[in-house]
């Protein structure tokens, strides 16, 4: 009579293969920036604020969209068009959460340009502090 298959020795005692799908490769900035937040999600200040309109009304956002006197939304040079940021004017305590809507700014040092729309309902139409989060 043949062996069954119970009484086959096993030859190795090494655990099974993992089975995890985790990628070796690096992620993305937004999950690097989302994955960075604090749990309180703390405010972050910005001393070097400005915004922009004027000379650009009627032409394209970089990310599609019609700049225009209203729109509120946000320049920043390396996050992914349509992410989510919200901003607070220390001054008068007025918050927005708005979109990425443009890349810039153009001048060194700054990291965020608000749409005119966005730096008239903040009162914030000037180069200086503003406090912003990930919402």
């Amino acid at each position: 009579m043949p062996p069954g298959p119970s009484s086959r020795p096993r030859t190795s005692a090494s655990p099974p293969p993992s089975r995890s799908r985790r990628s070796s490769a690096p992620r993305s900035r937004a999950r690097r920036l989302a994955s960075a937040r604090s749990p309180e999600n703390l405010w972050r200040l910005d001393r070097n604020v400005s915004w922009y309109g004027p000379g650009f009304y009627g032409r394209r956002t970089a990310c599609g969209y019609a700049l225009t006197e209203d729109l509120r939304g946000v320049a920043h040079r390396s996050l992914p068009c349509g992410t989510l940021v919200t901003f607070r004017n220390p001054a008068n305590g007025r918050t927005a959460t708005v979109p990425v809507v443009d890349r810039g700014p153009y001048v060194a040092g700054r990291q965020w340009d608000l749409t005119g729309g966005l730096c008239r309902y903040l009162g914030h139409c000037y180069t200086g502090a503003i406090l912003w989060r990930f919402p």
